[in-house]
């Protein structure tokens, strides 16, 4: 039960760090900073889905419309 408890506060910050990082990003309106922070939250969102927080595909998707975001920002 320890261990269980000890993995589900560990997953919620990961889950937290990455929700933030999402809503950091969508916020942003430089393309540059964008860019750069697209890269970290691609990085977080294969992390999620290696420790099985989220779907892969799930982790796809999400870096699919988000990519899509930073390139529409200099429009």
């Amino acid at each position: 039960m320890k261990t269980s408890a000890a993995e589900r506060e560990r997953n919620r910050g990961y889950r937290s760090q990455l929700r933030r990082a999402i809503r950091e990003l969508r916020e942003t309106t430089d393309k540059a900073e964008a860019t750069e922070r697209y890269r970290n939250v691609a990085g977080l969102l294969d992390q999620a889905a290696r420790r099985h927080l989220i779907h892969r595909r799930n982790a796809d998707r999400n870096k699919s419309r988000l990519a899509h975001f930073v390139a529409r920002l200099g429009d």
